[in-house]
């Protein structure tokens, strides 16, 4: 567990950032894979943990999740448009791909209830909710505008999830319901200029206005 911002503490799973969730404050934000959910309750003994929330529903984000709720006696709070899929336990995905019949296969998570179901401007600890949907239906960041800390899911990624090789990207498409959006997304979360982005997959950025910015005006650009 290391601090990335005042009262933000990552806490990484895998290959270095290869699945990271955040502690701010006392609200524990994502919560990994299934297999990782009793190791994250043990790597965050002694601290205080109040609640949880999640990005988004996709397994390697709420698959920790009942796990982290059921032994801590903490609420799960989730994306609106998510809570649907966080409660039967299998994400929507892009209809008509492999991953579409790959999840249809999938075991799915043990589905936790949603105790608070978030929106846009509604207030997580010291952060704001944002709705930043396209990855999935839901898709909510988390935004600190005293320092501009922004928790960014899955809206961009800072390693490819195959080669494992840190660099900006967008979330693979056949992983993501609406690439478009999702683009839209991007584009509102690098207009904030965050000095400090922190990602599901890949290491922490401390120069984010800058990097997230051009990486977006490089898609734009694309035919």
């Amino acid at each position: 567990m290391r601090e990335v911002a005042s009262g933000v503490w990552q806490i990484s799973f895998g290959p270095r950032d290869a699945v990271n969730v955040y502690l701010v404050g006392d609200v524990l934000i994502d919560a990994g894979t299934s297999s990782m959910g009793r190791r994250l309750v043990r790597r965050l003994a002694g601290r205080r943990v109040t609640a949880h929330a999640i990005t988004h529903a996709h397994p390697d984000h709420v698959g920790g999740s009942s796990a982290v709720c059921e032994d801590l006696g903490i609420e799960l709070w989730a994306p609106a448009g998510d809570a649907p899929d966080v409660e039967r336990g299998r994400p929507t995905v892009a209809p008509g791909t492999w991953a579409s019949s790959l999840v249809a296969r999938a075991p799915g998570w043990k589905s936790p209830k949603v105790a608070r179901r978030l929106v846009e401007s509604d207030s997580v600890g010291a952060f704001q909710v944002l709705d930043t949907p396209g990855h999935s239906p839901g898709h909510v960041s988390f935004w600190r505008e005293s320092d501009r800390v922004l928790v960014v899911g899955d809206v961009f990624l800072n390693r490819t999830l195959f080669t494992g090789r840190v660099g900006v990207r967008e979330p693979p498409r056949v992983l993501t319901v609406d690439p478009e959006r999702n683009r839209n997304s991007m584009k509102r979360l690098a207009e904030l200029d965050p000095a400090v982005a922190l990602f599901g997959h890949g290491p922490p950025m401390f120069d984010a206005d800058r990097h997230l910015g051009t990486f977006v005006d490089g898609l734009e650009r694309l035919p």
